[in-house]
């Protein structure tokens, strides 16, 4: 191990921040955080490390430190440097702020899929999830609940997903445009919330099955909501609206502003999105022309609701955004815009901090 390393691994802090690691031509490798980076850099020396963790240690020469003042903090400064920097070892963290939907395609026998980006193509689009996993776990059940098209779709021998249940058949027949219509209504209130009138037909065929002692399907039945209360209701319940919103929180210092998106869906957050960038006119209007360019991007999604930290003019903002923009003064719905102003803050102190560490850089190498 080279010397300087060895001597820096002997004076780690017992503070949360980041750690960089550096080849031996200076090249960020791998970047991430820890509430303890005493404690999680030295693991990577002191541990048996197998696979890629193996390779990243081999190739480490150098180690670089950002300490901060929380875990949180930790967290936004690293993703903001890894979406900067892109390290060839952060692969899982390379999509950034990327967050999955669900889509149901536009096409005479629609499909419903799992993907990272919307488009403006007709199809309908729900979310963002938290994750890949989340989204397809949710995807899963929807295809038992509510049956699309499974298949290609070409007239002829009924696929196995028909025998199972798990596709409306059009292998078989022609399936009428009204009867995906229903079934795309019927997944929209599944997935905005509306989850007890399925639940309650499926607890009505499972008591009816017990009765007739059919014990196979009302197993089925009992899976259906199982999956249901995992999936759907299992998620971290942090407002009591199941209303899909958006809040929007932002914070002024040194003549920039951060402004830090939650995206809430049935009730829980589902994913963020943060940007920092210098004021130009004024935080009102600054704030207005960023709403306005956030939702014209395809992968975000208006919700039916807005919660905006600052009031800002509705003819500022585009058409579609003055009916759902909200302006809390007070309330739940004031006490969810401090928490989206909070972390806007941290956000805003962790860009700082990315600002410092690349000014230290340039006048290491000039």
């Amino acid at each position: 191990m080279d010397t300087k390393l060895q001597t820096k691994l002997t004076l780690l802090p017992e503070s949360p921040g980041c750690y960089i690691y550096k080849d031996e031509n200076n090249e960020i490798l791998y970047i991430g955080k820890s509430k303890c980076l005493k404690n999680r850099v030295k693991s990577y020396f002191h541990s048996k490390q197998i696979g890629k963790t193996a390779r990243l240690v081999r190739q480490i020469r150098d180690l670089e430190l950002i300490i901060t003042t929380s875990e949180k903090e930790a967290l936004l400064l690293e993703m903001i440097l890894i979406q900067k920097y892109q390290p060839p070892f952060n692969i899982q963290l390379k999509e950034g702020t990327s967050y999955p939907y669900i889509k149901i395609t536009n096409e005479k026998n629609p499909h419903i899929e799992v993907v990272f980006e919307a488009k403006q193509d007709g199809a309908h689009y729900f979310g963002p999830y938290p994750g890949r996993y989340s989204a397809r776990q949710t995807v899963d059940l929807i295809q038992k609940l509510f049956p699309l098209c499974r298949c290609d779709g070409k007239p002829g021998r009924p696929c196995l997903y028909y025998h199972l249940g798990l596709c409306l058949g059009p292998c078989l027949r022609e399936i009428d445009p009204a009867v995906y219509k229903a079934q795309i209504h019927k997944i929209s209130r599944f997935l905005e919330g509306d989850v007890k009138p399925v639940k309650k037909k499926i607890q009505a065929i499972m008591q009816e099955a017990t009765d007739k002692l059919e014990f196979e399907r009302a197993a089925e039945q009992r899976d259906k909501l199982h999956a249901i209360n995992e999936t759907i209701e299992k998620q971290h319940i942090i407002f009591p609206s199941l209303k899909n919103r958006d809040i929007i929180g932002c914070y002024e210092q040194d003549n920039y502003l951060s402004v830090f998106v939650f995206f809430v869906r049935n009730g829980a957050i589902n994913g963020r999105k943060w940007h920092v960038f210098e004021v130009e006119k004024s935080l009102q209007e600054d704030l207005a022309n960023f709403i306005n360019q956030f939702y014209e991007d395809p992968n975000n999604i208006q919700p039916k609701e807005l919660l905006i930290a600052e009031k800002l003019d509705k003819l500022s903002l585009a058409e579609p955004l003055r009916k759902a923009c909200v302006f809390p003064q007070k309330g739940g719905k004031k006490k969810q815009i401090n928490l989206a102003n909070e972390n806007a803050k941290s956000t805003y102190i962790a860009y700082a901090k990315m600002k410092e560490y690349d000014f230290e850089n340039q006048l290491k190498n000039s």
